[in-house]
């Protein structure tokens, strides 16, 4: 734990540990099977893992990468997930002086870059079935929320029964903004400020893609 004004916000070991403490969360939802769990590669999958372990559900990826600010990769501005869907964070683009047209190039860059993973992830399986399903769409910690909005936005398209959207720890203005296009948002922590996700682990390693690949076999 770690102290924030009279708030204490809790430190998870590491992504297992994370996804431990969020399934009785979830579970509590009583949510309306059939239900699939996606992780948002790659951090997610591990929280997706626990999660469907504990519902007894299915589990599979949702890619989504981001788009950053030409001068700080890690903010992000926008996203894009299956289909080409692409969301931007309206406000950053305004505050930075930027429009979706000077993001072209770093778009295109971002749409070959999540061909290639789906490939990797998946291999010749088809996208899961979502229809008419409840979609559990998990990740490792949600700090602006514009990778979580596009696949929200990206899951819609397929018309899902209900979308909720799970992490262990959320910035308050994220939480705000998934509330609005989400069907439930479920988090254990929103701490403020926010700092970063790997602020709030003990362990924050990297995944690489033959991780991901293997925790999807488990």
């Amino acid at each position: 734990m770690v102290e924030q004004g009279r708030h204490r916000v809790r430190i998870f070991a590491d992504r297992e540990d994370a996804g431990r403490s969020l399934a009785p969360l979830v579970i509590a939802q009583k949510l309306e099977p059939p239900i699939i769990v996606l992780g948002l590669p790659r951090g997610g999958v591990p929280i997706a893992l626990a999660i469907g372990q504990a519902l007894a559900a299915p589990v599979d990826v949702l890619v989504v990468r981001k788009l950053g600010a030409p001068f700080n990769p890690e903010l992000a501005i926008g996203a894009i997930a299956l289909g080409g869907m692409t969301v931007y964070n309206d406000d950053l683009l305004a505050q930075l002086g930027l429009d979706e047209d000077d993001l072209t190039p770093l778009r295109e860059r971002e749409l070959a870059e999540l061909t290639r993973r789906e490939r990797a992830y998946r291999g010749p399986r088809p996208p899961p079935e979502l229809k008419d399903r409840t979609v559990v769409l998990a990740d490792d910690g949600i700090a602006t929320g514009a990778t979580m909005a596009a696949a929200v936005q990206a899951a819609r398209k397929f018309e899902p029964r209900e979308i909720v959207v799970a992490a262990p720890t959320c910035s308050a203005d994220a939480e705000r903004r998934l509330r609005r296009i989400a069907d439930r948002v479920l988090v254990l922590e929103t701490p403020q400020p926010y700092v970063a996700v790997g602020a709030w682990y003990q362990r924050f390693e990297q995944l690489s893609d033959a991780e991901v690949v293997e925790l999807l076999s488990t």
